[in-house]
This record gives structure tokens, sequence and C-alpha cells, in this order.
């Protein structure tokens, strides 16, 4: 009689083939054509991934939909079903350093940067006023885009975006790059289901997050898996250093939030005092005090849902979001 492999062990069997391994996500499709733009940023050429979707009947709205710093342009696949359905293109770029966009050997980053990569490839393709969602990094990088061109968007929304409180200025430790890329390095399936499991599905799992799993843990297999370490730390360096919350009130543009409470996200957490460590990444309290700042700003909140609500419950998600759009 056979023995039956759990799914788990599948995941792993498969992260370990090199056929799966690549920093540029060639071994794993996203739901659509990948299409690449030609971006001149720091003095040097680069190409940006992005996914451009039409409707089979369009509205005349752009959404621009803005990943994660654990997530790539496929990972909206959900709110791109969603969202052509209901008549709106949708482009979804991979971020400069991440996913099937270029990883360059020298790159300083910053969200103003990656704000005005994508202002480059949404002028390439003629959106001048879209939409712009963006979740966890995303929507820290969605704020900063409303921010630096507040002509350029019709309206935001912001799915559990990092960077609600200032972890350095709390306390938290400040770490340096090779400090960062020394933990990038030993990134595996295994830790990375962990932590999303506590973080993204308030301790739930369902199979099919396993896809999530495999997408960001075959980028760290191989040789090539130093590469994508390297750009995840100077990153994680960004994120840390460059919080949105002191300027939420400059924000000009409609807003809406939306925040799964059970999420636990503060980067940086596992460097700070115990004391202080227990206080930071409560959605349940940021998303109240970061609606408050942000002029007109409309809250959403799920109780039961932690860091990626859009993942965990899909319909109920795209329920809110369609409507809060339509609400204009």
């Amino acid at each position: 009689m056979a023995k039956r492999v759990l799914p788990g062990l599948l995941l792993s069997l498969a992260l370990a083939l090199p056929a799966a391994a690549d920093p540029m996500l060639k071994g794993f499709d996203y739901d659509w054509p990948v299409q690449q733009a030609k971006i001149r940023s720091q003095d040097q050429d680069l190409t940006m991934a992005y996914l451009d979707v039409r409707p089979a009947k369009a509205n005349g709205q752009v959404v621009a939909l803005l990943h994660g710093k654990n997530f790539c342009a496929g990972s909206w696949e959900g709110a791109i079903k969603a969202l052509t359905a209901a008549g709106y293109r949708v482009i979804a770029p991979d971020q400069i350093g991440f996913c099937k966009s270029a990883k360059p050997e020298r790159y300083q980053y910053g969200l103003h940067t990656l704000a005005a990569n994508t202002k480059s490839l949404l002028d390439q393709l003629g959106v001048t006023r879209p939409i712009v969602v963006g979740h966890s990094m995303g929507g820290m990088l969605a704020a900063r885009y409303a921010l630096q061109y507040p002509d350029a968007v019709e309206r935001l929304v912001l799915v559990n975006p990092i960077g609600l409180e200032d972890w350095r200025a709390l306390g938290v430790p400040n770490a340096t790059v090779d400090q960062l890329f020394a933990g990038e390095l030993k990134q595996d399936a295994a830790k990375i289901r962990a932590y999303q499991k506590a973080t993204y599905y308030a301790g739930t799992w369902k199979p099919e997050y396993d896809r999530w799993v495999e997408m960001l843990a075959s980028m760290y297999q191989g040789e090539g898996g130093r590469t994508v370490a390297w750009h995840q730390a100077l990153t994680s360096d960004m994120v840390f250093n460059q919080p949105v919350v002191h300027e939420l009130q400059n924000l000009k543009v409609s807003t809406t939030l939306f925040v799964g409470e059970k999420d636990n996200t503060a980067i940086g957490k596992d460097r700070a005092p115990e004391a202080l460590k227990a206080t930071l990444g409560d959605y349940k309290r940021l998303g109240p005090e970061a609606a408050a700042k942000i002029p007109g700003a409309q809250l959403i909140t799920y109780p039961d849902l932690g860091h990626t609500p859009q993942v965990q419950d899909p319909e109920r998600f795209h329920r809110d979001l369609l409507g809060a759009l339509a609400a204009r």
C-alpha cells in the first residue's frame, strides 16, 4: 500500500528542485501574460515587469495594484479577476528588485524612488489618474505615491499598510544591511509558512496559501537566492526607516483603509525589547488611529482577519472593495 505524502512535504520537495529555483520567478506563472517596460532609474536602464489586464466591458477607470514586500503582481490574482469583471482595467507591476523585475547590482531603495518608477510605467501606458491600491509595503508605497503625485491619483486604497507606526522612534533597534542580509539568507519554505500563518492568516491555514509560500521561497533557492536575499535586505532597511505615519494628515485624495485587525506585522519586532514587542503591530489600534489622521478617510475593518484579508476572505474583501470604489 502506497504511503500518503503530506501536502507540506510535497511543497518542501518542490521548492528543493533546481527547476523551481529562479530569482526572476521564471518557473512561477502568473494568470496573465507578463509584459516588460523599460525605465531609467539611478543612471541605468532597467526592466519593470507588469500585468495589464483589460475588462470585457470597460467602465473607463484604471486601478494600479501595488504589491507588498513578500508578494508579487501575481499575488493580486483574485482582485484582478474581481476588478476586471466589474469593468476596471488593472495594471499590477512588480517593483524593481522584486519578483520578475530587474534586480540591479547597485540600487538605493526609497519609497519615493519606487513611486517614481511606478509613475514612469503608468506614464508609458498613458494612465494619468488611476485608482491606486496598495497592500502591506505596497500600502506604504501607495501612500507615498499619493503624497508625491496628488494630482495623478483618482482614489487611494490602503490594505493593511505597514509604516503606520515609527518602529525606530518607538525604540526598536536598527539593523545594518549586512545583518538583515544574514537573516534573509536563512529563509526557507518552512520559515516563510510559519510567519505567514501567524501574521497573514491569524493562525489559520488553507491549502491554497501554499502557492504563495512556493512563489516566495522559490526565489531564495540556488545561487540566485543571494541576489534575492540582498534586495530583500535593502528593502527591509527602506521600510524600517521610511514610515509614512507622520505624513498621513497630508494626503489630499479620497482614501479607504482596509484593516484585518488580527494583523501583528511590525518590521524589526524580533529585535525589540520584550515589553515593547508586545505593543507593536496592533492593527486593531493602528487602523482607527491612521484613519483619524487621513482627512475624510473611510475605515473598513475585519476583526477576524489578519494581514492579507484579500487572500484570507477574498469574497468578502472584494465585495467591500468594489462597494467602496462604487460609492465615490
